[in-house]
Formats: structure tokens, C-alpha cells, sequence
């Protein structure tokens, strides 16, 4: 046997409590899986075993081994099953969180992607609610911010800008500001966090920030299309990302504010469970949103 034998003979027989039991799970005889793990203890010159006529029982030193090979072992499982599947064809139901106005950016890409792997049937949930991907049986999440649940990993995606942004109406009325302080003088339409219920800060240099606590909120919402439609109609400034605003910016329906002086950039992330085996579908989707549909 080679030491891949022997590790596993060793996790085997542990596990089964017995060289027979190994023996029968491994097609072997109990007196080769025996000498396997006699010949384990000699290489490492500590007994991990103690036999007797009826049964075999770890040594201390053989369960912290066993741990060990334990993992192993199932490492290399997992990439000779990782390796299986990065030949498959994605196939199957794909459940899709994002932010309501995640459509905006998301759904340009869905066609080619469909395209590209025309056995995977999307479901895609709008909801600014944070889900929980295990208990929702949610395959991808979109998402901004940090990543707060360690059983989660993440892809970045396209960068974005938050920007100000005001119709041209209520520009001509309240004359458009020409300096971050002159904000407060001003009508803010403000987005308010569906999970947290806070309101969310204006992107101001960090020397303004006190800025954000004198804006005159007229309207608040926790949703960024009702958001836009009040800035579209002259309610006020609201603060939104540059694709949410993009077509309307090109038609001089809306107007940006103090450009060059207030933006943030900001990223969405693809978030998935942390698993050992990544679906063909998660991580065909995964790269198509990363690579912009390509």
C-alpha cells in the first residue's frame, strides 16, 4: 500500500472500529489493513492504535492524527468532485437575490447568459430585505457593503459612483449649489436603509460630513425608484447611483450636483455560501456578472 493506503486504512478503521469492518468497506482483508496501519505507526514512530482480540481504540496521539487525515481525505474528495464538475454543463434553478434597483444593472446581462447556458432556469427576487441564503435557499445574493456573515464568500463586481442629483425644474427655483456648505439651504430626498431604517449619508468630502446632520429632509423612502421618481419631479436633491440615473442624465432630466465635489464609489458584490463544492450554474453566473456578460 502506498501512504494514501494507509491514511486510509487508518481513517477507516478508526472510524469502524475494527480491521474487519475497515476491511469489508475497503475490499481488503483485515490482516492487510492491519499491517497498513502498523506500517503508518512505524513510518511515524508513534502508536495511534490500541488493539485488542475484539476491537481497536485511538490512541491520543491517533485522534489528533485522525482529525487530520480526516480532512485530508476529504479534501481530496472534494476536488476530485470539483474537478468532475468543472467539466458539467450548468443546468438547473438558480436563485437570484439583488436590491430592487439592482434590476437596472442585472437585467442587460440575463439574455446573454441564458444564451450562453440555456439549461439553467433563473429565479430572480428584487427585495432590499437582506436574505438569509441558507434558510431562503438562495443560491446568489447581490449585495454592497461589508460581509458581516462568515459563512459567505464574495466576488466584486462593476464599481459604481453615488452621485447628487436634481431636475432641472427645482435647480431653476432654488438656484443649484455651488459649494458642499450651501447644502443645507437646500430640499434633500433621502434614502432610507429598509434593514437598518437609517437614513442614508449624502457621499460628502470628510471635512463636510456635519452637512449631512443639517440637510432639511422633505421626503424619506426606503425605496430608490420612488426615489428618483420625487427628484424627476422637482421634489428635491436625491442622492443615487450613476447607472440608477444614467438615461436621464443623458436627457438633461436630471441634472448632477456639485459634480467633482460630492461622489462615493461603491461596489456590488456577488455573495454565495462558503461551500468546498461550487456548482457549474453558481460560478457560470458568478463569472458572467464579473466579466460584465462576457
Amino acid at each position: 500500500m502506498d501512504k494514501l493506503s494507509g491514511l486510509l486504512a487508518f481513517v477507516r478503521t478508526a472510524e469502524r472500529g475494527s480491521f474487519v469492518a475497515a476491511g469489508r468497506d475497503l475490499a481488503l482483508s483485515a490482516s492487510a489493513v492491519g499491517k497498513a496501519v502498523a506500517r503508518l505507526e512505524e513510518e511515524l514512530g508513534v502508536r495511534l492504535m490500541h488493539r485488542s482480540t475484539r476491537s481497536v481504540q485511538l490512541t491520543e496521539e491517533g485522534r489528533q492524527f485522525h482529525e487530520r487525515c480526516r480532512r485530508i481525505l476529504e479534501d481530496l474528495d472534494d476536488a476530485r468532485a470539483q474537478l468532475g464538475r468543472a467539466t458539467a454543463a450548468p443546468r438547473g434553478r438558480l436563485r437570484v437575490s439583488a436590491p430592487i434597483v439592482g434590476h437596472h444593472f442585472l437585467m442587460p446581462l440575463v439574455p446573454g447568459f441564458l444564451a450562453a447556458c440555456p439549461e439553467v432556469e433563473l429565479d430572480l427576487v428584487f427585495t432590499d430585505r437582506t436574505v438569509d441564503l441558507i434558510e431562503e435557499s438562495v443560491d446568489i445574493a447581490i449585495r454592497s457593503g461589508a460581509l458581516p456573515d462568515s459563512r459567505l464568500v464574495s466576488r466584486p463586481l462593476n464599481a459604481f459612483r453615488l452621485l447628487l442629483c436634481a431636475s432641472p425644474d427645482y435647480l431653476a427655483r432654488r438656484r443649484a449649489p455651488t459649494d458642499v456648505t450651501e447644502l443645507a439651504s437646500h430640499v434633500a430626498v433621502r434614502f432610507r436603509h429598509p434593514n437598518t431604517g437609517k437614513l442614508l449619508d449624502w457621499p460628502l468630502p470628510p471635512e463636510s460630513q456635519e452637512v449631512n446632520a443639517r440637510l432639511r429632509t422633505a421626503l424619506a423612502c426606503n425605496n430608490i425608484e420612488a426615489l428618483k421618481s420625487a427628484a424627476l419631479r422637482g421634489v428635491g436633491i436625491a442622492c443615487m447611483p450613476d447607472f440608477l440615473v444614467r438615461e436621464e442624465l443623458a436627457a438633461g432630466r436630471l441634472c448632477e450636483v456639485l459634480p467633482g465635489q460630492v461622489s462615493l464609489s461603491g461596489r456590488f458584490n456577488a455573495v454565495w455560501v462558503s461551500s468546498r463544492q461550487l456548482s457549474p450554474k453558481v460560478r457560470a453566473f458568478v463569472d458572467w456578472l464579473a466579466g460584465g456578460g462576457r
